[in-house]
């Protein structure tokens, strides 16, 4: 068993909270789509969402405070990079107080990078074995775990997901499809690694948001002390801007998912080190942690469980009944402050990639119709008093989860108003499946979670 550290990241300060939220259901619900089989949303539906939220905020002081603008348009990732620069339509948006203005332009305009890295706040080692800390993006944006790549070994940061199945990093001849090279990143190749051997072969992996391409390569990989020799895996040599751009404070990512669903046709980093007997089975668990707490004590485990973040007695193992290789359980059932939901036949992905959850519109609806003061924008968004105290549970294998109110107040609407409204943590998508949820962090910090491709099964317990 091997354990990481997750790191956090800091969530954009200049866009409006309804914009971040619009990205983050426009993402979610594009990632559901693909999980799930059913049709995509296009680029243009994903911008016409975008355009009607900017339009309700065209006469929101705050929204004006926001200065300059420009709407990046279908970035919908859950870690928030400084965009593509897309206008919403022919008009031009007045934008703070000096009357900056952002004209619109063209559907695929160059994209821009502005400001620095999104902030990181770093992990605790962890005490178990097999591990690494899970560093914390933003305010619980993506949970970030460094291991070591080529020869001599350099550190590489990558963002932990449970919804994918590709490992890959930026190669030392990467390209950003905005121009240019792919950011402030440490990369991979010939130049800094004498173990690197390139195949020839290439892959290609499109995100909710953002896209890489590149060569499957072989190279010496370290994962918590643990050594896989010649591991194949990808290196990008052309990155979206959400990967390449300057604010993005990870190097790749690494794919959580069973291998089934990979792109490049090979085992995850779990499945090869179970296969190389350096861990019990190709077991893989979450702690995540909440940047409001302090503790900074998140890690992701290998090849098994950390049975000092949970309680055994809470401890639930459920059977994958997702038959694409993502992680999906059944839903008992659902409620709020005690009041069942009456919610049947209910599925949830657990995506550690997904900072919000994302559920069908009824159920969205029904949700918040029990939350004393939300209210709902009219396109998937909703908000809730920040002050909230509304206990929100999910029942799973018999077992009562209750999401924290702190990560059902996802975000201020109004920044220098702490206490007023804020961004729900639970949000609506048209997803096409009536009973399918995906269900990210914003519930996944409320529960230790595991998953063993050998068993096919998802295991939850409540934290200590």
């Amino acid at each position: 068993m091997i354990t990481l550290p997750l790191k956090r990241l800091d969530q954009r300060s200049d866009l409006h909270p309804q914009l971040l939220l619009q990205q983050h259901i426009n993402r979610s619900v594009r990632r559901l789509a693909r999980m799930t089989g059913n049709a995509v949303p296009t680029d243009d539906d994903l911008r016409r969402n975008l355009e009607k939220r900017v339009a309700s905020l065209a006469d929101d002081p705050l929204f004006k405070r926001y200065n300059p603008y420009i709407p990046p348009a279908l970035n919908e990732k859950r870690y928030n990079r400084a965009g593509t620069a897309t206008a919403v339509d022919s008009t031009t948006i007045v934008l703070g107080s000096a009357g900056a203005t952002a004209t619109a332009a063209a559907s695929g305009a160059a994209a821009t990078d502005s400001g620095t890295a999104d902030s990181v706040t770093p992990a605790n080692t962890p005490s178990a074995a097999n591990s690494l800390g899970l560093d914390i993006e933003s305010t619980d944006i993506g949970y970030l775990a460094t291991i070591q790549m080529g020869t001599p070994p350099q550190d590489f940061s990558l963002l932990m997901d449970s919804g994918s199945a590709d490992m890959w990093v930026g190669g030392e001849n990467c390209v950003s499809e905005a121009g240019g090279d792919c950011g402030p990143h440490t990369f991979l190749g010939t130049g800094s690694s004498s173990s690197f051997k390139d195949s020839g072969t290439q892959f290609q992996v499109t995100y909710g948001t953002g896209a890489v391409a590149g060569d499957i390569i072989q190279d010496n990989v370290v994962v918590a002390g643990l050594a896989l020799d010649a591991h194949t895996f990808g290196v990008a040599t052309t990155e979206s801007v959400e990967f390449s751009g300057d604010t993005t404070s990870f190097d790749g990512l690494m794919g959580l998912a069973q291998s089934t669903l990979s792109n490049q046709g090979v085992p995850t980093p779990p499945e090869s080190l179970a296969a190389a007997g350096l861990i019990a089975g190709a077991i893989t668990s979450y702690k995540i942690s909440r940047l409001a707490d302090g503790l900074n004590d998140g890690e992701i485990t290998f090849g098994g469980l950390d049975d000092t973040k949970f309680d055994p007695a809470t401890l639930v193992t459920l059977d994958n009944v997702n038959a694409q290789g993502f992680w999906e359980a059944a839903v008992d059932s659902s409620s709020v402050d005690g009041t069942d939901l009456g919610f049947k036949g209910r599925t949830a992905i657990l995506d550690t990639g997904t900072t919000l959850m994302i559920v069908p519109q009824a159920d969205a609806n029904a949700i918040h119709k029990q939350i004393k003061g939300a209210t709902s924008d009219g396109q998937g968004g909703f908000t809730v008093p920040c002050t909230t105290t509304a206990s929100v549970a999910i029942t799973f294998g018999g077992q009562e989860f209750t999401i924290d109110p702190r990560d059902l107040a996802f975000t201020p609407v109004d920044p220098n108003d702490p206490t007023g409204d804020c961004v729900s943590g639970i949000g609506a998508g048209n997803i096409g499946g009536a009973n399918e949820w995906l269900v990210g962090d914003t519930f996944l910090k409320n529960a230790y979670f595991s998953h063993s491709v050998d068993d096919n099964t998802l295991s939850l317990a409540k934290l200590v």
